[in-house]
């Protein structure tokens, strides 16, 4: 349905009054697909690229190289009514509600918004089916509609983001941490309603998380970013239960387990993400892995694959599925 392919996104950055400026690559050569109904999860660190991707995917900023396609057209030949189409069939949900609906608008007035510029409603059958969507997030228009975003709670003002994506009647939606700010029984709430609305609808979810436990529970697929680049993706249980990546291992292990029995120790990872300035040469892991050999600082490691389409960048790749 979606799909882009070698995707690099470059920024200037001026690095001071006489430093003159910097190129950083926050997308380096990621190819993604998206299928009708699937959720593909994307987890790592803060900083790795997950935002930066989901915005190219969303078409609210270019790629600087590489394709990006919706249902087989290119996405520089989405003009006219194509592009409102598209605009209409890509949604987003964002982490900050306070910040992704209008403070001056009543919650009736935000959700309208999309049915009456995406599909061209009358207000009045507008207002009818915003009242229709507050009820299917689970909130009660009555009560909801006539409050402004700051008079509900932050599992609310979700519910009314992702009424405000509906309204479009998207294909696909783009969720950026739509949880990570969440109680932990609000999380669950709001998780079983993007499961619910998915059957529901045959949504597909590109799920931007750091949360191994969201993804595990949501994502039929998983993809690994570290700094600008997937260095682990497949079936979602497969890298779970064999990752293939020295990253993806340690962040299985920083995972939380409910049950204490089955706890593990945490590897913790070396020191911090390095700067996306000054990429590491070779495998741009190796400062931070326990597996890293001479061949790690020099050569970048080639995609091997695995069984059931599960693939890793990583010289010792085999090692690491062994644990």
């Amino acid at each position: 349905m979606l799909q882009g392919t070698n995707l690099i996104k470059d920024f200037r950055v001026r690095l001071g009054l006489f430093r003159g400026n910097a190129n950083l690559r926050a997308v380096d050569n990621v190819s993604i697909a998206i299928q009708p109904g699937e959720t593909v999860a994307l987890v790592g660190e803060s900083g790795s690229g997950k935002s930066t991707l989901g915005r190219m995917l969303l078409g609210l900023i270019p790629q600087t190289s590489g394709a990006l396609s919706y249902r087989g057209t290119d996405f520089s030949q989405l003009q006219g009514d194509a592009q409102r189409q598209f605009r209409a069939d890509v949604q987003a949900v964002f982490q900050d509600t306070s910040a992704s609906l209008n403070p001056r608008r009543r919650i009736g007035d935000n959700v309208e918004s999309p049915l009456i510029f995406n599909r061209r409603l009358s207000a009045q059958q507008a207002r009818s089916e915003s009242a229709q969507l507050l009820e299917r997030v689970g909130l009660d228009p009555k009560t909801f509609a006539s409050r402004f975003p700051h008079q509900l709670s932050g599992g609310q003002r979700q519910r009314v983001g992702l009424a405000r994506a509906l309204a479009s009647q998207p294909k696909f939606i783009v969720a950026d941490e739509p949880v990570s700010a969440l109680d932990v029984s609000v999380r669950a709430q709001i998780l079983k309603l993007m499961q619910e609305l998915q059957a529901q609808d045959q949504l597909a979810y590109l799920f931007i998380t750091h949360d191994l436990g969201v993804a595990r529970l949501i994502a039929k697929r998983v993809m690994v970013m570290y700094l600008g680049a997937v260095v682990e993706e497949g079936n979602a249980a497969d890298v779970f239960a064999r990752p293939a990546h020295p990253y993806t291992h340690a962040l299985t292990l920083a995972a939380p387990v409910p049950d204490p029995a089955r706890a593990r120790p945490a590897r913790h990872l070396m020191g911090d993400i390095p700067s996306p300035l000054a990429p590491p040469t070779g495998c741009r892991f190796h400062p931070r892995c326990p597996y890293a050999q001479a061949i790690c600082k020099t050569e970048v490691p080639p995609v091997r694959e695995f069984e059931n389409g599960h693939r890793s960048a990583c010289h010792f790749a085999e090692q690491v599925r062994a644990g």
